[in-house]
């Protein structure tokens, strides 16, 4: 059984090739990626050296068949990833501009993506793990996959499975008053949160960033990781916080960096290296998932992270002779 569970959406991203050119003309496209949040979060865990399962369904098609040969190639264990006749696989068309901003086109929700129930979720599953990873955008997707994630957080508690969070949910799809309402159970239930600066602003109704790191502290959560980008992150707890430099690199393709950064916490705290070191060897993953274009592309092997210029030798040590 893993040790650490991800669920949620797993699709493909097909990019345009040139910066600069939108969706809405004829343009030249490259992919397809292997994608989706919980998806990247469970590859990048596994390169890293976690144990993990993945929970997801896609079509049986061959963009299902992208994402299937990607997560067996890297380790993510597929007990319960499932494959559907019944719809095709998702997808996500995206754009790139001159000024870092994106631009994407979902077919998510009616896809086989959109597809779970949360019987088939074996309470065996959950026995022996250490955490489960909530993505928000999978609580966003539909309400059969609200209840599996939420019944995953009652298998989590019965089983003493600690609980991590990333929000990664549009308000401007949903409104803010209807994703706190949809956020409030796993709140209730997590030990980590990993925001940015924004989405705790989101979540607490505080407009002062460290403010509402420390209600989310105060409602419960045990530590608030604030993912600040090239600035790296800070780390938060009861006793106080403390800032995590960052590493400097040349960024190609920012989709998934989050996404890795939470999953080289995790694997790094399931290590037993302390709270900065997590934050630390979090970073190092994050800036290397930046340096290769594709969603999952840049998730980075430990021995790539391992020899990160820069990274201090006690998080080596913490890791092993690799």
């Amino acid at each position: 059984m893993p040790e650490i569970i991800s669920m949620g959406e797993a699709l493909v991203e097909i990019m345009r090739d040139k910066i600069g050119a939108g969706l809405d003309t004829p343009e030249v496209f490259t992919g397809p990626y292997p994608s989706g949040a919980p998806a990247i979060f469970a590859d990048c865990a596994a390169r890293l050296g976690g144990q993990v399962g993945y929970v997801g369904t896609v079509g049986r098609d061959d963009f299902g068949k992208v994402i299937r040969e990607r997560l067996q190639e890297d380790g993510v264990d597929l007990s319960c990833f499932y494959e559907t006749e019944e719809s095709t696989t998702g997808v996500a068309f995206v754009a790139y501009f001159p000024d870092g901003s994106r631009k994407f086109i979902y077919h998510i929700r009616n896809a086989a993506s959109g597809l779970m129930e949360p019987e088939r979720i074996p309470e065996s599953y959950f026995q022996g793990a250490r955490y489960l990873h909530v993505n928000g955008s999978a609580i966003s997707i539909n309400e059969t996959w609200r209840n599996t994630v939420y019944r995953s957080l009652e298998l989590a508690r019965r089983y003493e499975v600690q609980v991590s969070f990333d929000p990664n949910i549009r308000p401007e799809i949903l409104g803010v008053d209807r994703v706190r309402e949809l956020c409030q159970p796993i709140l209730d239930a997590v030990h980590i949160v990993f925001p940015s600066g924004e989405e705790a602003a989101m979540l607490t109704g505080e407009t002062d960033v460290a403010r509402a790191c420390q209600i989310l502290i105060d409602r419960g959560a045990g530590c608030v990781v604030l993912k600040r980008g090239d600035e790296g992150c800070s780390v938060i707890t009861s006793d106080g916080r403390r800032d995590v430099p960052s590493f400097k690199v040349n960024e190609v393709d920012p989709t998934g960096a989050g996404d890795c950064f939470d999953a080289g916490f995790l694997v790094a705290l399931q290590r037993g290296l302390d709270l900065f070191s997590c934050g630390r060897f979090a970073n190092a993953v994050g800036a290397l998932a930046v340096t290769r274009k594709g969603p999952m592309e840049g998730a980075p092997f430990l021995h790539e992270v391992l020899a990160m210029p820069g990274l201090e030798k006690e998080i080596r040590a913490g890791f092993g002779k690799f």
